[in-house]
């Protein structure tokens, strides 16, 4: 399940990489995404609607505490990357030891400040009486379990850094696999609520970041477990590329509390008594038909990224033009038939997650469906760039990109939209997404530029 890491990322042809890396890296994402849907699907017709909007109105902080280590697991990547480019392995090394002591630490101090202020919290989200009970118990199962999921993605990232790219992808497809047994067994057979759904995740996740360290512990990588050494200038590495992920999961966070606030206020005024609920319930309802989608688009973007800091370390900038192009053909691709098949058959999307007896829930849900789906013409192109900004440490570009599309432009478009009520939310997506393409094309440029001027360099220092 190995591959050499240095020759699959300095000579491999780019759409054979591509092959290699992003294909593995789509189906983990997949896989992830269709455990999101089936969960969804168990929580919708088994649990109601109650139940699916508690888990909108909790998972926001559940996110925020998966950001916190994605800031050290993401935020270490490039570097560790780069550096490997360069032949500085013994700088990778303690990058990759010290961010893994950062991860557990922050995670148990997170995971407690989450279950002792789980009722504050949920309530600061928006949950009211009816909701309260089930949002607490769900985070707090979730906190219980902080300091060993929370290291799952980071060895991930890590893992595909070292080249066991077949193996991340079997260790992604297995925890799905072994979340759905359990999420099936604590709902069908022990009866259990909500907290089954977030107690089959974090048993999956504990076990799987298990095994995702053997490799590392038998020393079969290149990345290598040694004492680490604490530098400012590695925590500040580790925080400037990590902040662009972290400020769009946190910015994504704060984003949602302003929606579920803003659906319980349009739901009741334009939906009546209980129309808050209904309208958590369709955004959820959205959120888990994106799954069908982002994933994709993320899994090629992430899978590349660390092919891209390699090759930008080494200073070979031709390929990495090569690499990113294969990135943004293939989710542009991807954008278009996500589209399509979210605007042809919206109703058979919802009916997934949505109770059939439910005929209010069902026709808003479709209607989004059709809404949002134009999102997807531009989203790609989004996520694409912010994960080559980042690959090459470029944490202030990709901070824009992320920082806009998770807070500036939505909120900006949720006043802009206010007037057309509900709808004014479903087409919040396609405008954000829209003016962060903008953005993005601006931001390239630059870069672009900065290619250009530094492969004449290279070629002026080697001439002779």
């Amino acid at each position: 399940m190995k591959a050499n890491p240095e020759k699959m990322y300095a000579t491999m042809k780019p759409w054979k990489l591509f092959l290699v890396v992003a294909l593995p890296g789509m189906i983990s994402m997949f896989a992830m995404s269709i455990y999101s849907i089936i969960e969804g699907i168990f929580i919708g017709h088994t649990l109601g609607e109650g139940a699916f909007a508690a888990v909108n109105i909790a998972m926001p902080l559940v996110m925020i505490n998966f950001s916190l280590a994605d800031l050290v697991g993401v935020g270490a990547s490039a570097p560790i990357s780069i550096a490997l480019g360069r032949k500085d392995n013994d700088a990778a090394n303690n990058i990759f030891s010290y961010s893994i002591l950062m991860i557990f630490l922050v995670s148990v101090l997170m995971g407690s400040i989450m279950f002792f202020a789980a009722v504050p919290l949920s309530r600061m989200m928006g949950a009211d009486n009816e909701l309260l009970d089930t949002a607490v118990r769900y985070l707090r199962t979730y906190a219980l379990c902080s300091p060993l999921t929370t290291v799952f993605f980071a060895m991930d990232n890590y893992l595909r850094i070292s080249g066991y790219v077949k193996t991340s992808m079997v260790i992604n497809i297995g925890s799905n696999v072994f979340t759905i047994i359990l999420l099936s067994l604590f709902l069908f057979v022990f009866d259990m609520d909500i907290v089954g759904s977030a107690l089959a995740t974090c048993i999956s996740m504990c076990t799987c970041s298990f095994v995702a360290i053997i490799p590392f512990i038998r020393k079969k990588t290149i990345l290598r477990f040694v004492k680490p050494k604490f530098s400012l200038s590695v925590t500040k590495q580790i925080a400037a590329c990590g902040t662009p992920v972290f400020l769009n999961n946190i910015s994504g966070r704060v984003t949602s509390i302003l929606m579920n606030i803003s659906l319980m206020t349009l739901g009741e005024k334009y939906l009546g008594i209980g129309g808050g609920t209904t309208a958590v319930a369709v955004y959820a309802v959205l959120m888990y038909a994106s799954d069908f989608c982002w994933p994709l688009l993320y899994g090629i973007a992430d899978s590349l990224a660390p092919a891209i800091g390699y090759n930008w370390g080494a200073e070979n900038f031709g390929r990495v033009k090569k690499i990113v192009g294969c990135a943004y053909t293939s989710t542009l691709a991807i954008g278009v038939v996500s589209t399509s098949l979210l605007f042809f058959f919206p109703d058979l999307i919802a009916s997934l997650f949505a109770d059939s007896k439910d005929a209010r829930l069902l026709e808003i849900s479709a209607r989004a469906i059709k809404l949002f789906c134009f999102a997807y013409l531009f989203r790609w192109f989004a996520v694409t760039t912010q994960s080559f900004f980042s690959a090459i440490e470029k944490p202030f570009f990709a901070t824009i990109m992320s920082v806009s599309v998770a807070f500036v432009f939505p909120v900006l478009l949720l006043g802009a939209f206010w007037y057309f009520g509900l709808d004014g939310i479903w087409a919040n997506f396609v405008g954000v997404n829209f003016l962060a393409a903008i953005v993005g094309i601006c931001l390239l440029s630059v870069i672009l530029r900065e290619i250009k001027r530094r492969e004449k360099e290279k070629r002026n220092s080697e001439s002779p």
